[in-house]
């Protein structure tokens, strides 16, 4: 730490040569941070408030779809508190850009979601009707709903009629207290006996069940029950937390994880160029101050230490700032998006990764500079040989 003062005044000899470096560093690294916490909220299944809620779905992919036949004896497991079910729609509304999620559902799904909060008497007024919908109060403020009104969605999977136009009325908008749970208030629910009826080709089957085991503690053994139903069938099932199963949905769309390892390791193989050089020219241009250091006593190893220290305290410093503004803009990110992102935040590992990635680059890319200087001879050095 003694040269502390003389690594911090190599390092800005040329400023606008180390801030450019610097804000290429800070960019790196808000990246990181951002990217990062993208990632974790899609591998760790979104945020689930019923801990003990499992999923069964098929054991070949989640788009596969299961007979309605094994409601009853889901529900008659021993250890099956209740079950709910629930089939993907995908349908659209007026644009594919005003994606969202909506799905038919049995009778008592909300029974199962106790953090959706829908008035009684919408959910009387929903159950009676046949073609009814409820939506989340995110979604009906962004396209301006309000109850009774008519919502036509353009199937991209299970025409009706020959068609492809569906129409459902507004019986119900629920609410959703936890504000990081406020992305599933963009999603829309139908009954699944109308879209057993209506659709023209699918008869009979359901996308997966929502499982209460009475026994939280006895998921293990309940799932295995269940799976045995279907065992050796041509339709032999999985069942799992409703985190992991949130995850599996996810990845339907993309490997998240995989997509920001692949840009990530853009980013930084060009930031190990971009420092590597700023690294190489400062020392080359530093030459003979660094063989001035060796004549009045500083020792190889103190050279070497210099440099490096140089290196590492530019990209650590850099780093660090980047990752603090990531840290700042997340929840900035998530309240814009309504909660339709609901990112965690920039978690400890995420911070402990980026301070280990920031040592290391800073390493690598002062160690050949760090050497030269090492080895500068110091009359060669100082006469400009």
């Amino acid at each position: 730490m003694k040269y502390l003062h003389l690594i911090w005044a190599a390092l800005f000899r040329s400023k606008t040569r180390t801030l450019l470096t610097l804000l290429s560093v800070i960019a790196a690294f808000l990246l990181f941070g951002m990217l990062d916490s993208v990632r974790v909220a899609f591998n760790s299944g979104g945020q689930v408030a019923g801990a003990n809620r499992m999923v069964t779905m098929s054991r070949l992919s989640i788009t596969q779809m299961l007979p309605y036949s094994l409601t009853d004896q889901v529900r008659a497991t021993p250890g099956v508190k209740d079950a709910a079910f629930a089939a993907w729609f995908g349908g659209i509304y007026q644009d594919p850009k005003n994606f969202f999620a909506n799905f038919s559902v049995s009778p008592n799904y909300l029974d199962m979601y106790p953090e959706f909060k829908l008035p009684a008497a919408q959910k009387k007024a929903w159950l009676a009707d046949r073609t009814g919908a409820i939506v989340g109060e995110s979604l009906a403020k962004q396209h301006g709903w309000k109850i009774g009104d008519t919502i036509p969605l353009q199937a991209t999977i299970f025409p009706t009629k020959g068609s492809n136009d569906w129409q459902f009325t507004l019986r119900g908008i629920y609410t959703i207290d936890d504000p990081k749970q406020k992305g599933q208030e963009r999603a829309m629910f139908f009954h699944w006996k109308y879209f057993d009826e209506a659709n023209d080709y699918v008869k009979g089957r359901i996308g997966w069940f929502i499982v209460e085991p009475t026994n939280g503690d006895a998921a293990d053994k309940v799932a295995k029950a269940i799976d045995r139903l279907s065992e050796n069938s041509d339709h032999e099932t999985k069942t799992q937390s409703e985190a992991a199963f949130n995850q599996a949905f996810a990845k339907q769309f993309a490997d998240i994880g995989l997509i920001v390892s692949a840009i990530m390791g853009a980013v930084f193989f060009t930031l190990l160029l971009l420092t590597g050089n700023t690294m190489a020219q400062a020392v080359r241009e530093r030459i003979p101050e660094l063989a001035v250091l060796k004549t009045i006593g500083f020792s190889n190893r103190s050279v070497l230490w210099l440099v490096l220290g140089e290196s590492v305290l530019l990209v650590v410093l850099g780093g660090m700032i980047g990752l603090g503004i990531a840290a700042l803009l997340v929840p900035i990110v998530t309240a814009a998006s309504g909660g339709m992102l609901p990112l965690p935040g920039i978690q400890p590992q995420t911070w402990l990764l980026g301070l280990l990635l920031t040592v290391a680059i800073g390493v690598i890319v002062g160690l050949l500079p760090a050497i030269r200087g090492m080895r500068l001879n110091i009359v060669d050095a100082l006469a400009g040989r």
